[in-house]
């Protein structure tokens, strides 16, 4: 019982940064997105390797770097991750966190599919409901507002793409994302060198803006932690209930603090996510009651 309360604690503080984080982000947009994005990587790798000294993880790192195929899947997820992270802050440093919001909302739904496409997966009839729901928000979308949520697709796309791939590979997280961070910091440090701009050199900067800067690595490496400390002490699928957190509070922020304008396309397009993740977290719900009462 001490173990569940802990990985709830755990589970919260994960996804309340994770859904704060544009705080951050936004504290810094006068520097351009993929500046920032290097910071990401090269202090992330940086904090990385202090934790996994710590945590004597390297035998870990060793073994999945000197396996080809796992390097391999790696390096792909490498890519994806960077492509995640680079849009994220984009798009709440260009007034699209609405955007993001609803690609974090739309992300379950399509971890869903992925499961049934690549793991043989099978949806529940509600699961089922669900998914027609969110593709026919989308879908209305499109014929009556000539709009596709591209950034919001392509953010939650990427993620579930990334998070199928790390879900096969026998990687374990923290040593996982550290090679998946040391593939992306040569192109990091060589756009870094070639930078240009009025942040780039910090020696040029105040000591505050450097914080932030490399503040980086813990904005990313810390709610991971905590998420990887909550899957260890509660079910998944009780997990699973808390990921609302974030993407509910850059909603809040967009639309309180930042100004963003939740349009009638949104409307639309939201009132059909909202609907699915409802039903889905109720599938998700019964199902978890049903298997402990019944495990087989």
């Amino acid at each position: 019982m001490q173990s569940q309360k802990q990985g709830v604690i755990f589970a919260i503080a994960a996804f309340l940064m994770w859904g704060l984080a544009p705080i951050y982000f936004k504290a810094i947009d006068h520097v351009a997105a993929m500046e920032i994005l290097l910071h990401r990587v090269v202090w992330s790798v940086l904090f990385l390797l202090v934790i996994l000294t710590v945590v004597k993880k390297w035998r870990s790192v060793k073994s999945a770097l000197f396996n080809v195929k796992t390097a391999g899947w790696l390096l792909l997820s490498a890519a994806l991750l960077g492509f995640n992270w680079g849009l994220f802050i984009w798009s709440v440093n260009n007034n699209h966190m609405l955007d993001a919001s609803l690609g974090y909302y739309i992300n379950p739904l399509l971890n869903v599919l992925l499961g049934v496409l690549f793991l043989s997966e099978r949806l529940r009839r509600l699961q089922l409901v669900a998914v027609v729901l969110a593709v026919a928000g989308v879908v209305i979308q499109l014929v009556s507002f000539g709009s596709f949520p591209v950034i919001a697709f392509s953010l939650a796309s990427s993620f579930a793409l990334y998070g199928l791939i790390r879900k096969k590979l026998p990687v374990d997280t923290l040593p996982g994302l550290l090679i998946e961070s040391l593939f992306m910091l040569p192109v990091a440090l060589i756009y870094w060198w070639g930078l240009d701009t009025p942040t780039s050199d910090l020696t040029s900067n105040s000591v505050s803006l450097n914080l932030l800067l490399i503040s980086a690595g813990i904005v990313t490496t810390l709610p991971l932690l905590c998420f990887t400390a909550a899957a260890r002490r509660i079910q998944y699928s009780t997990l699973g209930f808390f990921q609302y957190i974030g993407p509910s509070l850059m909603f809040i922020l967009a639309v309180l603090f930042y100004g963003e304008t939740f349009s009638a396309d949104r409307m639309v397009t939201f009132g059909f996510i909202w609907s699915a993740l409802a039903l889905f977290s109720f599938d998700s719900y019964r199902n978890a009651k049903r298997v402990a009462v019944n495990p087989q």
